[in-house]
């Protein structure tokens, strides 16, 4: 683990696994070092507390992200190819937007090690066993929990969030578009709203539309992979998310994300 103090953190915890790791590796037939688990706090892999709640709360949420959507006209006036090209950029920050405004909390908790001595022991089934899923970590969590945090503290109401989403969604800078300057004039539209709505609803408050924008800018820097490992791969295991949200967007009509 690069810059981490494990050899600090836990001396002979490490070299037991070192060892263990070896024999494993010994009785693959030497294809190279097994991956060790970090020691270090901020790196261990973490999964959520109460993964039935939240992934039941996280699945609504999505499911109104994409009738969000479904009720724009103007994004079904653009192209097929557009669309998917949009969905796939933009359905994370669209969905953490969702989870800011149902107010939707979480709590997560270490994942438990692996046993190294049940996976020696198992070894000769292991490929006969799908792969270890990657996990997120405490760190990652904690930087998206800081994003929601934040959003929290602007208090935004309904109608900023619904020109916020807009703006978000048309972004004429995901590449391969084919109508990017229409939807570049969407997005200024959305924002030109946006800009209306928080005026009068916060006359004291001169920057709080370029601060709206800025902190909404922080979503998109949170890793897809890490929505989808946290929230959604519990109930959808390997399937592709993405493809999942084109699938409710097209062609479901309700209800819940299924399996």
């Amino acid at each position: 683990c690069e810059r981490c103090q494990c050899q600090h953190e836990d001396k002979r915890t490490a070299i037991l696994y070192t060892l263990l790791s070896q024999n494993l590796n010994h009785s693959r037939g030497g294809c190279g070092p097994a991956q060790q688990r970090c020691l270090c706090h901020q790196r261990r892999p973490v999964c959520l507390r109460t993964p039935h709640v939240t992934c039941q709360a996280a699945s609504d949420v999505l499911v109104k992200t994409v009738s969000f959507m479904k009720n724009l006209p103007s994004f079904h006036l653009l192209p097929r190819g557009d669309q998917l090209l949009l969905l796939d950029s933009c359905w994370v920050p669209l969905f953490l937007l969702g989870l800011v405004q149902e107010m939707v909390t979480f709590e997560v908790m270490e994942t438990p090690a692996p046993s190294m001595l049940k996976k020696i022991l198992l070894d000769g089934q292991s490929k006969r066993q799908e792969p270890e899923r990657t996990q997120p970590t405490l760190a990652a969590v904690q930087r998206l929990q800081c994003c929601l945090n934040t959003f929290w503290s602007l208090d935004l109401s309904p109608k900023e969030y619904a020109y916020l989403k807009g703006a978000i969604l048309f972004n004429p800078d995901v590449p391969g578009l084919r109508a990017s300057l229409y939807i570049e004039s969407l997005q200024r539209e959305a924002q030109r709203a946006l800009q209306e709505v928080v005026r009068p609803l916060h006359p004291e408050d001169q920057g709080r539309f370029a601060r709206v924008l800025l902190i909404a800018s922080t979503l998109k820097s949170i890793p897809p992979a890490l929505i989808t490992d946290l929230f959604f791969r519990p109930i959808i295991g390997n399937a592709d998310i993405v493809e999942l949200i084109a699938e409710m967007l097209y062609e479901i009509t309700g209800g819940q994300l299924a399996p």
